[in-house]
Order: C-alpha cells, then structure tokens, then sequence
C-alpha cells in the first residue's frame, strides 16, 4: 500500500448547457446539463498518517473544518471505519466562486486517493453515492469524463465528447450559487431533453447549424440573472462572444467560448481588462484519473 500521492489533478469543469427543468418539494431545482472536465486543474499532494489525524495544508479559502477536501476525507473516514489519517496539501489554479466545480473536484480527487492509500477498495458507485452529501456536483468528478448530469446533479449519464477548445475568463467576481437559484426571476420551467432530443441536437451543433452553433446548444438557464446582477460577468460574456459562440458555466462568474483552435482560443484570452484571468483550454475526452 502506497503512503504518497503526489500531484494528483482536480480538473475545472465547464457546463455546455444547464437547463432547470423544475423545483422539488424539499427546495432543491431538477436540472439537465452536460459537463465536461477542462485541462485546468488544482493539484492535490496525500501523505499517509497513522494516528487518524487529517492535515490540510497548502491553498485554503475559508477555515478548514469547511474545506470540502478535510470534509471528505472525515466522511469516508467516518463511512469506512479506518483509524488511518492524512497529510493533504492542495494547490488551486480553479477560481472559487467561478462555476468550474474546483472544491468540488477537489473533493472528488480526495476521495479517489484517499480510497487506495488507506486500502479501502470501494467501488465508483459507492464513493460517489457518498459524494452526493457532500455537494451535487462531487459525484461528477467521480466519474470517467464528459456526462449529462440530471436530477440535482446525481443521475449521470456517460457521453462521448469530440474534441473542443475553449477560450475560458473568469472576471474576478464571486457569484453566491444559492442566491442565483433564489432569484424570482430566475426560468424554472425549461422543457426536458430526452435522449433522442439531446442526440438529434449534439449531431446539430456539431455541424454548426444556424439553429445551434458549433459545440453549444440549448442555454444556461441562470445566465440571464447573473448577467443583470453582475456586470462583470455580462462583459466577459460579450468579449468572448466577438471571437466564437459564449456561455456562462455553472452559476458563474466564470465564462467561456467554444472555439476551432487552440491559437483562437488563445487569441480570445489576449490581452484582457485589468484584474480578469483567462485561459485556453482543451476539453477532456477522459478525467485523468478514470483509471483509478
């Protein structure tokens, strides 16, 4: 049994589209959306302990009984029985607050290291129905790579995904998820996809038909809201949008462009306002640990 990973990734995710079909009983927005892991990725390091204690150390925001990753590790700690600890060091490249799943995929790494160095051995299926209490989109990042995720972020369906470039900004603000799904505004109602519908429309975009630009279909269903509330995020939206078809991911900041190359992509990320970060980045066919 290995005591160390070092350098493990977390890899951003970008939602294609994010519909919100309608709101439950308990609070909680049924959605549909296709997500897909990013080649932008924090790094996470895992040093066995014996004495049961877990250590964080590296990037933090916030205190650490809050982090996701010390909350994940105490939960299988605590589901698993094991007297085992960890030494956990993270290194963040995702914003927080940009809608890119960082300390969600944090967490989801965490979770897949934390499986094989204390020897658990737990299937996929049972990390990630342990993930769930943890945020919905941990379960995500448990899996293999592009999926359509429906429900509040649980049921998953794996999807190939062909090869994408992205032009991806994150204009230095923070958006509260909770307060956007809040808003009275906010459409709620967004007809479901089935399968067939979602197919004949990724078979559309990829053609890059006048209906569907290439690589995008459907909506963000929150981006309208944000865009009124956070002008940062409607400017980020229409730079972007003078270089290839743009879209809010998630519930923001973070925005994106889907683009023919890596040169245009790069291109869409030159020379930005003050403040704002941006990237060029490849969509991933595969997480880099789907072998794990």
């Amino acid at each position: 049994m290995s005591r160390l990973f070092l350098g493990l990734p977390a890899p951003a995710k970008l939602n294609l589209f994010l519909h919100v079909t309608g709101r439950r009983a308990d609070g909680y927005h049924e959605l549909q959306s296709l997500m897909v892991p990013i080649a932008l990725a924090d790094t996470l390091d895992f040093e066995l302990r014996n004495d049961g204690r877990i250590v964080r150390s590296g990037d933090l925001i916030g205190s650490p009984e809050n982090d996701l990753c010390v909350r994940a590790a105490k939960l299988l700690q605590q589901e698993s029985g094991t007297s085992l600890g960890v030494d956990l060091g993270v290194e963040k490249r995702i914003p927080a607050g940009s809608g890119m799943g960082g300390g969600s995929s944090d967490a989801a790494t965490t979770m897949l290291a934390l499986n094989r160095l204390w020897g658990l051995g737990w299937p996929r299926h049972r990390l990630a129905a342990l993930a769930l209490r943890l945020g919905a989109d941990v379960p995500f990042f448990l899996g293999t790579g592009p999926a359509l995720a429906e429900g509040i972020g649980e049921r998953l369906t794996p999807l190939a995904s062909r090869p994408l470039w992205f032009a991806v900004i994150y204009p230095q603000v923070s958006v509260s998820t909770a307060e956007i799904f809040a808003a009275a505004e906010l459409t709620r109602s967004t007809k479901a996809l089935t399968i067939a519908d979602f197919s004949a429309l990724q078979d559309n975009a990829a053609g890059g038909g006048n209906s569907a630009p290439a690589g995008l279909f459907g909506a963000n269903d929150l981006e309208p809201v944000v865009r009124r509330r956070y002008p940062a995020v409607d400017a980020a939206i229409e730079h972007l949008a003078r270089f290839g078809p743009a879209r809010m991911t998630g519930s923001g900041s973070a925005v994106f462009a889907v683009l023919p190359s890596e040169g245009a992509a790069q291109e869409a990320v030159g020379g930005l306002p003050a403040g704002w970060q941006g990237w060029a980045v490849e969509g991933l066919a595969e997480h880099p640990l789907a072998q794990w």
